[in-house]
């Protein structure tokens, strides 16, 4: 509690979390756990599970929470096409990122080149 009081990074403010429950209408949860509301006046929002990361939102909810669709994907199964993949975040930063230069053989990094020198 202590931790979400003085960190806007871990899941929302103080000042969120008070909005939301004088203001905020509970309209559903997506497959991982974020939380979406909207108030009277049509201003939606989403309190994000763990972390806060914009990535973390499905395209179905992406859609509601920017006005492009006026109802909310529920927790129902939306339909999918077999094309479709399923929805992963943006893990830019972290230690699962892609790293194009470098092949991993038994625990060591080796680069695919060396640098050219003069």
């Amino acid at each position: 509690m202590i931790k979400q009081i003085f960190t806007w990074w871990n899941s929302q403010t103080l000042g969120t979390f008070l909005y939301t429950i004088f203001f905020g209408k509970f309209v559903g949860r997506d497959e991982f756990g974020n939380k979406y509301y909207q108030n009277k006046k049509g201003k939606r929002w989403v309190i994000y599970k763990g972390e806060i990361n914009a990535s973390k939102i499905t395209s179905d909810w992406f859609s509601w929470i920017h006005h492009t669709i006026n109802t909310a994907p529920t927790e129902k199964k939306v339909e999918r096409y077999s094309w479709q993949k399923p929805h992963k975040d943006n893990k830019t930063g972290s230690a699962e990122s892609y790293k194009p230069n470098k092949i991993s053989k038994k625990g060591k990094d080796f680069k695919k080149y060396e640098a050219w020198k003069p």
